[in-house]
């Protein structure tokens, strides 16, 4: 008896391959879908910088967000690790995410050139960080709108 193309051992063995690849990755595609609900379901857990930003927003309310703001050199500015740049004091401060708030490094030191003016911070300015002891260029910052958010007044009674 002859054998045809299709009955050869190479072919069934390559068909029964690719068999069990089907079924190894419809079990891979049904374990991932899993995986992704029950991810959805679980609340994210914050970061050191997070929790730190949502401590320095408490009783604060966010107002629109704005290109410029109003900086001077002696203004404070915080680095919070891997989430963001808090700018001024007082009753309102303003919130600078970046394009990439997780390389925000709060050891680096915040460098600018800014266009805006000498009493105006915009997100089009160029903005880098380096070493504050080595003086190294150590990333690049896109600033996005800053958030400003302003103390709730409490209504005092009596």
């Amino acid at each position: 008896m002859k054998r045809t193309s299709r009955t050869h051992p190479r072919h069934i063995a390559m068909a029964l391959a690719a068999g069990v690849s089907l079924c190894t990755a419809a079990s891979v595609l049904a374990q991932a879908d899993v995986e992704t609900e029950t991810s959805e379901e679980a609340p994210k857990e914050m970061t050191k910088g997070e929790k730190r930003l949502a401590k320095l927003l408490e009783g604060r309310e966010p107002g629109e967000p704005q290109n410029c703001i109003r900086s001077l050199p002696t203004d404070n500015i915080q680095a919070i690790d891997g989430t963001a740049y808090v700018f001024g004091r007082g009753n309102t401060i303003y919130v600078q995410e970046t394009r990439d708030p997780e390389q925000i490094d709060d050891r680096d030191t915040l460098v600018t050139r800014r266009f805006g003016g000498g009493t105006q911070f915009c997100r089009q300015d160029i903005a880098n960080t380096i070493d504050p002891f080595t003086r190294i260029f150590t990333g690049a910052v896109t600033f996005v709108d800053f958030v400003p958010y302003t103390r709730i007044k409490e209504d005092k009674e009596g």
